[in-house]
Protein backbone atom coordinates (compact mmCIF):
# COMPACT_ATOMS: atom_id res chain seq x y z
CA UNK A 1 0.00 0.00 0.00
CA UNK A 2 1.24 3.47 -0.79
CA UNK A 3 0.25 6.17 2.19
CA UNK A 4 0.28 10.02 1.37
CA UNK A 5 1.32 11.86 4.21
CA UNK A 6 0.07 15.27 3.45
CA UNK A 7 2.30 17.50 6.35
CA UNK A 8 5.43 18.39 7.71
CA UNK A 9 7.08 14.86 7.46
CA UNK A 10 7.40 14.14 11.01
CA UNK A 11 9.62 11.30 10.99
CA UNK A 12 7.79 9.59 13.97
CA UNK A 13 4.46 9.55 12.03
CA UNK A 14 6.47 8.41 9.13
CA UNK A 15 8.33 5.56 11.07
CA UNK A 16 4.22 4.59 12.29
CA UNK A 17 2.57 4.53 8.90
CA UNK A 18 5.40 2.28 7.15
CA UNK A 19 5.75 -0.20 9.44
CA UNK A 20 3.63 -2.55 7.87
CA UNK A 21 5.84 -2.37 4.70
CA UNK A 22 3.81 0.68 3.10
CA UNK A 23 5.71 3.10 1.04
CA UNK A 24 4.70 6.63 2.47
CA UNK A 25 4.92 9.83 0.05
CA UNK A 26 5.30 13.46 1.95
CA UNK A 27 3.92 16.80 0.85
CA UNK A 28 3.15 19.87 2.30
CA UNK A 29 2.16 21.67 -1.00
CA UNK A 30 -1.51 22.10 -2.35
CA UNK A 31 -2.64 19.19 -4.56
CA UNK A 32 -5.29 18.02 -6.65
CA UNK A 33 -6.92 15.00 -7.89
CA UNK A 34 -4.17 15.07 -10.57
CA UNK A 35 -1.15 14.55 -9.02
CA UNK A 36 1.18 11.75 -8.97
CA UNK A 37 0.66 11.47 -5.49
CA UNK A 38 -2.57 11.35 -5.26
CA UNK A 39 -3.62 9.14 -8.32
CA UNK A 40 -1.00 6.32 -6.79
CA UNK A 41 -1.65 6.44 -3.05
CA UNK A 42 -4.22 4.00 -1.25
CA UNK A 43 -4.35 6.03 1.54
CA UNK A 44 -4.08 9.65 3.18
CA UNK A 45 -3.20 10.89 6.37
CA UNK A 46 -3.18 14.75 7.39
CA UNK A 47 -1.49 16.41 10.18
CA UNK A 48 -0.70 19.67 10.11
CA UNK A 49 -1.66 20.53 6.54
CA UNK A 50 -2.56 23.64 5.80
CA UNK A 51 -4.48 22.91 2.92
CA UNK A 52 -8.25 22.45 2.44
CA UNK A 53 -8.82 19.45 0.27
CA UNK A 54 -11.14 19.19 -2.18
CA UNK A 55 -13.72 17.00 -2.81
CA UNK A 56 -12.45 15.67 -5.87
CA UNK A 57 -9.08 14.41 -3.50
CA UNK A 58 -11.36 13.22 -0.85
CA UNK A 59 -13.80 11.62 -3.76
CA UNK A 60 -10.65 9.82 -4.41
CA UNK A 61 -9.73 8.40 -1.13
CA UNK A 62 -13.39 7.56 -0.02
CA UNK A 63 -13.36 6.59 3.28
CA UNK A 64 -8.98 6.30 3.31
CA UNK A 65 -8.29 9.53 4.54
CA UNK A 66 -7.92 10.89 7.70
CA UNK A 67 -6.70 13.94 9.82
CA UNK A 68 -4.71 14.50 12.96
CA UNK A 69 -5.83 17.49 14.58
CA UNK A 70 -4.89 18.69 18.03
CA UNK A 71 -8.19 19.63 19.73
CA UNK A 72 -11.10 17.79 21.29
CA UNK A 73 -13.62 17.63 18.23
CA UNK A 74 -15.92 19.97 17.76
CA UNK A 75 -13.85 21.93 19.86
CA UNK A 76 -11.59 24.06 17.94
CA UNK A 77 -12.20 22.84 14.62
CA UNK A 78 -9.94 24.69 11.55
CA UNK A 79 -6.65 26.99 12.43
CA UNK A 80 -4.76 27.57 15.87
CA UNK A 81 -6.67 25.04 18.04
CA UNK A 82 -4.13 25.24 20.72
CA UNK A 83 -4.40 28.83 20.76
CA UNK A 84 -8.16 28.66 21.12
CA UNK A 85 -8.65 26.11 23.52
CA UNK A 86 -6.68 28.40 26.03
CA UNK A 87 -8.48 31.87 24.56
CA UNK A 88 -11.87 30.21 25.01
CA UNK A 89 -11.08 27.68 28.22
CA UNK A 90 -12.38 25.32 26.06
CA UNK A 91 -11.30 20.96 26.44
CA UNK A 92 -8.66 19.96 25.07
CA UNK A 93 -6.94 17.30 23.37
CA UNK A 94 -6.28 15.17 20.43
CA UNK A 95 -8.37 13.93 17.50
CA UNK A 96 -7.92 11.55 14.68
CA UNK A 97 -11.25 11.66 12.55
CA UNK A 98 -12.45 11.09 9.08
CA UNK A 99 -11.47 13.52 6.40
CA UNK A 100 -14.60 15.00 4.79
CA UNK A 101 -15.95 17.97 2.92
CA UNK A 102 -16.10 20.25 6.01
CA UNK A 103 -13.33 21.60 7.85
CA UNK A 104 -12.90 18.92 10.87
CA UNK A 105 -16.04 17.87 10.40
CA UNK A 106 -15.68 14.29 9.47
CA UNK A 107 -16.60 10.84 12.03
CA UNK A 108 -14.14 10.53 15.07
CA UNK A 109 -12.52 7.17 15.83
CA UNK A 110 -10.47 8.42 18.04
CA UNK A 111 -10.04 10.97 21.08
CA UNK A 112 -8.19 11.45 24.02
CA UNK A 113 -8.64 14.75 26.56
CA UNK A 114 -5.40 16.19 28.17
CA UNK A 115 -5.29 18.93 30.91
CA UNK A 116 -2.57 21.56 31.44
CA UNK A 117 -0.97 22.52 34.69
CA UNK A 118 -0.28 26.25 34.84
CA UNK A 119 3.19 26.14 34.41
CA UNK A 120 2.72 25.21 30.66
CA UNK A 121 3.39 27.61 27.81
CA UNK A 122 1.84 27.35 24.08
CA UNK A 123 4.88 25.56 22.83
CA UNK A 124 5.01 22.62 25.84
CA UNK A 125 1.24 22.61 25.39
CA UNK A 126 1.87 22.32 21.68
CA UNK A 127 4.48 19.47 21.83
CA UNK A 128 2.53 17.55 24.55
CA UNK A 129 -0.20 17.44 22.37
CA UNK A 130 1.73 16.61 19.34
CA UNK A 131 2.99 13.65 21.34
CA UNK A 132 -0.41 12.44 22.19
CA UNK A 133 -1.19 12.65 18.96
CA UNK A 134 1.86 10.35 17.64
CA UNK A 135 0.69 7.56 20.09
CA UNK A 136 -2.87 7.87 19.54
CA UNK A 137 -1.75 6.88 15.61
CA UNK A 138 0.68 4.43 16.75
CA UNK A 139 -2.08 2.87 18.80
CA UNK A 140 -5.03 2.23 16.09
CA UNK A 141 -2.62 2.79 12.46
CA UNK A 142 -2.79 -1.04 11.91
CA UNK A 143 -7.17 -1.11 12.61
CA UNK A 144 -7.39 1.96 10.69
CA UNK A 145 -5.03 0.97 7.67
CA UNK A 146 -7.23 -2.29 7.84
CA UNK A 147 -10.97 -0.62 7.65
CA UNK A 148 -11.47 -2.29 11.20
CA UNK A 149 -11.81 0.65 13.66
CA UNK A 150 -15.28 2.07 14.01
CA UNK A 151 -16.42 5.75 13.74
CA UNK A 152 -19.01 8.11 15.38
CA UNK A 153 -20.00 10.94 14.58
CA UNK A 154 -19.14 14.48 16.37
CA UNK A 155 -21.45 16.08 19.21
CA UNK A 156 -23.63 19.14 18.18
CA UNK A 157 -22.03 22.38 18.89
CA UNK A 158 -18.46 23.06 19.76
CA UNK A 159 -16.28 26.14 17.72
CA UNK A 160 -14.38 27.19 14.71
CA UNK A 161 -11.71 29.90 13.96
CA UNK A 162 -10.00 30.69 10.51
CA UNK A 163 -6.51 31.97 10.47
CA UNK A 164 -7.63 35.42 10.45
CA UNK A 165 -9.80 35.01 14.12
CA UNK A 166 -6.65 35.00 16.07
CA UNK A 167 -5.64 38.93 14.88
CA UNK A 168 -7.38 40.91 17.24
CA UNK A 169 -6.01 38.54 20.07
CA UNK A 170 -1.66 38.67 18.93
CA UNK A 171 -1.00 41.34 21.14
CA UNK A 172 -1.56 38.49 24.25
CA UNK A 173 1.47 36.93 22.61
CA UNK A 174 4.21 39.01 24.24
CA UNK A 175 6.46 36.24 24.71
CA UNK A 176 5.23 34.31 20.91
CA UNK A 177 4.69 30.46 21.65
CA UNK A 178 6.60 30.72 25.19
CA UNK A 179 3.73 32.89 26.35
CA UNK A 180 2.36 31.52 29.02
CA UNK A 181 -1.33 30.10 29.06
CA UNK A 182 -2.14 31.61 31.82
CA UNK A 183 -1.99 34.66 30.25
CA UNK A 184 -4.32 33.55 27.59
CA UNK A 185 -7.22 31.34 29.25
CA UNK A 186 -10.47 32.36 29.08
CA UNK A 187 -9.21 36.06 27.14
CA UNK A 188 -11.95 35.39 23.89
CA UNK A 189 -15.57 35.38 24.31
CA UNK A 190 -16.90 31.34 23.70
CA UNK A 191 -18.12 31.61 19.92
CA UNK A 192 -20.06 28.72 19.79
CA UNK A 193 -21.16 27.41 16.69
Amino acid sequence: MQVLYLGNGDPQIINILSRYGDRVLVTDQRISRKCQEVTHSDFLVSYGYRFILKEEVLTRFQERAINIHISLLPWNRGADANLWSFLEDTPKGVTIHHLDSGIDTGKIFVQESISFDRNETLRSSYEKLSEIAVKLLDSCWKSMRSGAVSSFSQVEGGSFHRLSDKLPYLYLLEQGWDTPVTYLTGKALPCNI
